[in-house]
């Protein structure tokens, strides 16, 4: 699972706690039953979004419990136990609001293999790993459009988009907009929310919803291109950052200003229940922006106390100083052994709640999304209300 929000339970109500998780795993299922046990490898939470967008705007309030209306099909139902869940069962999301999100998953998560396997990325610089990989890339392409079609989204539109991306790439330099590589993310997503407006029957909410996806799919670009960005530098491999010459600082500033246009169209929004997406949308974003610099400052000065003084731009360089030491060996498994270890990591909570642990595929650093145990306020409100309502606790208007 992939993705830039991802929500610890201490920043949520126990009720949009347990909604967020009806999200994921109705996510999740919708992925198993129309496209296969493979295709729920391609679960990310900014997926949820979708199926949270749809909800809110089409859903009635009643008994305590959230019931679907008749013009999104969506409402909950019971799955049965599941590893992950401690074997319970538990009352999940379904209908077309999982089902648009399974559909938009598939697409980018074939568009994110298609992509490394294109770079030759690692294993995937394998010709059987790369011929595999292809093949799942072209088959989940292949799902994603017939899953949109069935819901009126024409998920081509989207690789279409995204297939954009490698030519900006190739054109991108020195004193370019980094804006001008976000941009295929940027209309992809806005593309995807806008539907959410259409399948809830709320054609008034498209505007909104589409500059939200925008902003929303440039803050997910540029802080994926942030957590790469050491790892890229050793490497020597492409970054936007190091392509455009953008600093992190100016990273930053982009990052925040999308956030705040976040919360502003937000306001735009007519919703039946929109305390978790206001949550995910305009306080998570919030959460994954502080998470992500404040790796990426510590990292940049590990970096400094290991190679020692600063160079001609401060510390050696608009992003920190340049590790130029020989990046240690990364340590592979096989895709079985790989699998096995990321159940365990995944059963034992350990993919969520440490602080920081080895990737069992690809060896690689990660950190636990419930690792950073702060809130984003000091007032107890959010832990007394679904949703935020004194204006000290943000700027958001909540």
């Amino acid at each position: 699972m992939f993705g830039i929000i991802r929500p610890c339970r201490h920043r949520l109500t126990e009720q949009l706690h347990q909604s967020w998780t009806a999200h994921l795993c109705g996510l999740c299922l919708a992925l198993r039953d129309d496209h296969g046990q493979l295709a729920r490898t391609a679960t990310n939470y900014d997926g949820l979004v979708v199926s949270v967008l749809v909800e809110a705007q089409s859903l009635t309030v009643g008994g305590g419990f959230l019931r679907s209306s008749a013009s999104s099909g969506s409402g909950r139902r019971t799955a049965g136990p599941c590893p992950l869940r401690g074997m319970r069962t538990a009352p999940v999301a379904h209908g077309e609001g999982a089902r648009l999100a399974a559909a938009v998953s598939l697409a980018l998560a074939s568009a994110k293999v298609r992509d490394h396997v294109d770079d030759a990325d690692g294993l995937y610089a394998r010709r059987p790993v790369a011929l595999a990989a292809g093949g799942v890339a072209n088959r989940w392409g292949r799902q994603s459009r017939s899953g949109g079609s069935a819901l009126g989204f024409d998920t081509g539109v989207l690789f279409d988009t995204l297939a954009q991306q490698p030519e900006l790439e190739r054109s991108a330099g020195p004193g370019s907009s980094v804006l001008l590589v976000t941009a295929p993310t940027e209309h992809a997503t806005s593309l995807a929310l806008e539907h959410t407006a259409v399948l809830a029957g709320r054609p008034g909410n498209r505007t909104p919803l589409a500059e939200i996806g925008r902003l929303f799919g440039r803050l997910a670009h540029l802080l994926d291109a942030v957590e790469d960005l050491t790892e890229d530098q050793a490497a020597g491999a492409w970054n936007p950052l190091i392509a455009t010459g953008t600093s992190t600082a100016e990273a930053e500033r982009l990052c925040r200003d999308a956030v705040h246009g976040i919360r502003l169209a937000l306001r735009d929004v007519e919703f039946t229940d929109g305390a978790l997406a206001h949550r995910l949308l305009a306080h998570e974003t919030d959460a994954a922006v502080k998470r992500t610099f404040a790796h990426a400052s510590a990292a940049r000065a590990q970096r400094g106390s290991d190679h020692g003084g600063p160079g001609p731009f401060g510390p050696a360089g608009p992003f920190g100083p340049i590790d130029t030491t020989p990046p240690r060996p990364l340590r592979r498994r096989n895709p079985l052994a790989g699998c096995a270890m990321w159940a365990l990591l995944c059963c034992t909570c350990q993919a969520c709640c440490r602080e920081d642990y080895e990737d069992p595929c690809n060896g690689r650093r990660r950190q636990g999304p419930c690792s950073d145990m702060d809130c984003d306020c000091d007032c107890d409100c959010c832990d007394a209300c679904e949703i935020c309502e004194c204006l000290e606790c943000c700027d958001c208007g909540c």
